[in-house]
Protein backbone atom coordinates (compact mmCIF):
# COMPACT_ATOMS: atom_id res chain seq x y z
CA UNK A 1 0.00 0.00 0.00
CA UNK A 2 1.31 3.46 -0.95
CA UNK A 3 2.07 5.80 1.93
CA UNK A 4 -0.04 8.97 1.98
CA UNK A 5 1.86 11.97 0.65
CA UNK A 6 4.43 9.95 -1.29
CA UNK A 7 4.24 10.04 -5.07
CA UNK A 8 6.51 8.66 -7.75
CA UNK A 9 7.02 12.15 -9.17
CA UNK A 10 7.84 13.58 -5.75
CA UNK A 11 10.26 10.77 -5.01
CA UNK A 12 11.93 11.26 -8.39
CA UNK A 13 12.45 14.95 -7.67
CA UNK A 14 13.75 14.13 -4.18
CA UNK A 15 16.08 11.58 -5.77
CA UNK A 16 17.34 14.22 -8.21
CA UNK A 17 18.05 16.60 -5.32
CA UNK A 18 19.79 13.78 -3.46
CA UNK A 19 21.91 13.07 -6.54
CA UNK A 20 23.07 16.70 -6.60
CA UNK A 21 24.06 16.47 -2.94
CA UNK A 22 25.73 13.07 -2.71
CA UNK A 23 26.44 12.11 -6.32
CA UNK A 24 24.29 10.12 -8.71
CA UNK A 25 26.19 6.88 -8.11
CA UNK A 26 25.35 7.05 -4.40
CA UNK A 27 21.58 7.28 -4.94
CA UNK A 28 19.68 4.20 -3.72
CA UNK A 29 16.14 3.52 -2.56
CA UNK A 30 17.42 3.02 0.99
CA UNK A 31 19.30 6.35 0.95
CA UNK A 32 16.20 8.09 -0.42
CA UNK A 33 14.05 6.48 2.29
CA UNK A 34 16.44 7.80 4.95
CA UNK A 35 16.30 11.25 3.37
CA UNK A 36 12.49 11.20 3.30
CA UNK A 37 12.21 9.81 6.84
CA UNK A 38 10.29 6.72 5.81
CA UNK A 39 10.94 3.00 5.77
CA UNK A 40 12.38 1.39 2.67
CA UNK A 41 9.32 -0.87 2.10
CA UNK A 42 7.06 2.19 1.92
CA UNK A 43 8.94 3.36 -1.19
CA UNK A 44 8.51 0.08 -3.03
CA UNK A 45 4.88 0.99 -3.72
CA UNK A 46 6.27 3.73 -5.95
CA UNK A 47 9.68 2.47 -7.06
CA UNK A 48 10.62 -1.02 -8.22
CA UNK A 49 14.33 -0.81 -7.38
CA UNK A 50 17.33 1.50 -7.16
CA UNK A 51 17.76 1.07 -10.93
CA UNK A 52 14.15 2.15 -11.44
CA UNK A 53 14.84 5.22 -9.28
CA UNK A 54 17.98 6.04 -11.24
CA UNK A 55 16.15 5.60 -14.53
CA UNK A 56 13.42 7.99 -13.38
CA UNK A 57 16.01 10.54 -12.27
CA UNK A 58 17.75 10.20 -15.65
CA UNK A 59 14.48 10.78 -17.52
CA UNK A 60 13.71 13.76 -15.29
CA UNK A 61 17.15 15.27 -15.89
CA UNK A 62 17.00 14.73 -19.66
CA UNK A 63 13.61 16.45 -19.79
CA UNK A 64 14.71 19.35 -17.59
CA UNK A 65 17.88 19.84 -19.62
CA UNK A 66 16.03 19.64 -22.95
CA UNK A 67 13.56 22.28 -21.76
CA UNK A 68 16.42 24.60 -20.79
CA UNK A 69 18.22 23.99 -24.08
CA UNK A 70 15.09 24.67 -26.14
CA UNK A 71 14.49 27.94 -24.30
CA UNK A 72 18.13 28.99 -24.70
CA UNK A 73 18.41 28.39 -28.45
CA UNK A 74 14.95 29.65 -29.43
CA UNK A 75 15.30 32.39 -32.03
CA UNK A 76 19.08 31.97 -32.31
CA UNK A 77 21.19 30.68 -35.17
CA UNK A 78 24.80 29.93 -36.00
CA UNK A 79 27.39 30.79 -33.37
CA UNK A 80 24.81 32.34 -31.03
CA UNK A 81 22.81 29.11 -30.95
CA UNK A 82 25.94 26.99 -30.56
CA UNK A 83 27.16 29.06 -27.60
CA UNK A 84 23.71 29.06 -26.00
CA UNK A 85 23.47 25.28 -26.24
CA UNK A 86 26.96 24.73 -24.87
CA UNK A 87 26.33 27.12 -21.99
CA UNK A 88 23.13 25.29 -21.05
CA UNK A 89 25.00 21.99 -20.65
CA UNK A 90 27.88 23.59 -18.77
CA UNK A 91 25.65 25.65 -16.46
CA UNK A 92 23.39 22.68 -15.75
CA UNK A 93 26.37 20.52 -14.84
CA UNK A 94 27.66 23.18 -12.46
CA UNK A 95 24.27 23.78 -10.83
CA UNK A 96 23.12 20.16 -10.77
CA UNK A 97 26.12 17.81 -10.95
CA UNK A 98 24.12 14.76 -9.88
CA UNK A 99 21.34 15.37 -12.37
CA UNK A 100 23.90 16.04 -15.07
CA UNK A 101 25.49 12.65 -14.36
CA UNK A 102 22.01 11.11 -14.40
CA UNK A 103 21.33 12.54 -17.86
CA UNK A 104 24.16 10.32 -19.15
CA UNK A 105 22.92 7.16 -17.39
CA UNK A 106 22.62 4.24 -19.80
CA UNK A 107 18.91 3.60 -20.30
CA UNK A 108 17.34 0.43 -21.58
CA UNK A 109 16.08 0.75 -25.18
CA UNK A 110 12.43 1.21 -24.21
CA UNK A 111 13.17 3.95 -21.66
CA UNK A 112 15.59 5.64 -24.07
CA UNK A 113 12.99 5.66 -26.85
CA UNK A 114 10.52 7.49 -24.62
CA UNK A 115 13.07 9.90 -23.18
CA UNK A 116 13.92 13.49 -24.05
CA UNK A 117 17.21 12.24 -25.50
CA UNK A 118 15.76 12.58 -29.00
CA UNK A 119 14.93 16.22 -28.28
CA UNK A 120 18.59 16.88 -27.51
CA UNK A 121 19.58 15.41 -30.86
CA UNK A 122 16.91 17.39 -32.73
CA UNK A 123 17.98 20.64 -31.05
CA UNK A 124 21.60 20.06 -31.99
CA UNK A 125 20.68 19.13 -35.55
CA UNK A 126 18.55 22.28 -35.84
CA UNK A 127 21.58 24.36 -34.87
CA UNK A 128 23.78 22.48 -37.34
CA UNK A 129 21.39 23.13 -40.22
CA UNK A 130 22.46 26.76 -39.89
CA UNK A 131 25.96 25.62 -40.83
CA UNK A 132 24.66 23.93 -44.00
CA UNK A 133 25.93 20.45 -43.14
CA UNK A 134 24.56 17.43 -44.94
CA UNK A 135 22.69 14.72 -43.03
CA UNK A 136 25.70 12.44 -42.53
CA UNK A 137 27.98 15.31 -41.55
CA UNK A 138 25.34 16.47 -39.07
CA UNK A 139 25.63 13.09 -37.35
CA UNK A 140 29.41 13.48 -37.12
CA UNK A 141 29.02 17.03 -35.84
CA UNK A 142 26.41 16.02 -33.22
CA UNK A 143 28.92 13.50 -31.88
CA UNK A 144 31.73 16.06 -31.97
CA UNK A 145 29.73 18.63 -30.04
CA UNK A 146 28.51 16.07 -27.52
CA UNK A 147 32.06 14.84 -27.00
CA UNK A 148 33.36 18.36 -26.53
CA UNK A 149 30.58 19.62 -24.23
CA UNK A 150 30.59 16.57 -21.98
CA UNK A 151 34.36 16.10 -22.03
CA UNK A 152 35.11 19.71 -21.16
CA UNK A 153 32.51 19.79 -18.41
CA UNK A 154 33.65 16.49 -16.90
CA UNK A 155 37.27 17.66 -16.78
CA UNK A 156 36.28 21.03 -15.38
CA UNK A 157 34.08 19.53 -12.64
CA UNK A 158 36.89 17.15 -11.70
CA UNK A 159 39.25 20.11 -11.24
CA UNK A 160 41.30 19.26 -14.31
CA UNK A 161 41.71 22.88 -15.36
CA UNK A 162 42.19 24.36 -11.91
CA UNK A 163 45.97 24.40 -11.83
CA UNK A 164 46.86 26.33 -14.95
CA UNK A 165 46.24 29.62 -16.72
CA UNK A 166 44.33 30.97 -18.50
CA UNK A 167 41.20 30.08 -16.55
CA UNK A 168 38.72 27.56 -17.90
CA UNK A 169 36.19 30.25 -18.86
CA UNK A 170 38.63 31.65 -21.42
CA UNK A 171 39.32 28.16 -22.75
CA UNK A 172 35.58 27.49 -22.99
CA UNK A 173 34.97 30.65 -25.01
CA UNK A 174 37.95 30.06 -27.31
CA UNK A 175 36.89 26.45 -27.84
CA UNK A 176 33.37 27.51 -28.80
CA UNK A 177 34.89 29.99 -31.28
CA UNK A 178 37.02 27.17 -32.70
CA UNK A 179 34.00 24.88 -33.02
CA UNK A 180 32.06 27.62 -34.79
CA UNK A 181 34.96 28.10 -37.24
CA UNK A 182 35.20 24.34 -37.82
CA UNK A 183 31.46 24.02 -38.45
CA UNK A 184 31.56 26.93 -40.92
CA UNK A 185 34.48 25.28 -42.74
CA UNK A 186 33.55 21.61 -42.39
CA UNK A 187 35.96 19.48 -44.40
CA UNK A 188 34.62 17.48 -47.33
CA UNK A 189 34.41 13.71 -46.95
CA UNK A 190 37.60 11.91 -47.89
CA UNK A 191 37.50 10.06 -51.20
CA UNK A 192 38.56 6.47 -51.80
CA UNK A 193 37.71 3.02 -50.56
CA UNK A 194 39.64 3.35 -47.30
CA UNK A 195 37.72 6.48 -46.28
CA UNK A 196 41.03 8.35 -45.86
Amino acid sequence: MARAGLTTAGLTRAGAELADEVGFEQVTVSELARRCGVSVPSLYSHLASSRDLKTRIALFALEELADRAADAVAGRAGRDALVALGNVYRDYARQHPGRYAAARFRLDPQAAAGSAGARHSRLTRAILRGYRLGEEDQTHAVRLLGGFFHGFVDLELAGGFGHSVPDSQQSWQRSLDALDALLRNWPPAAQGPSGR
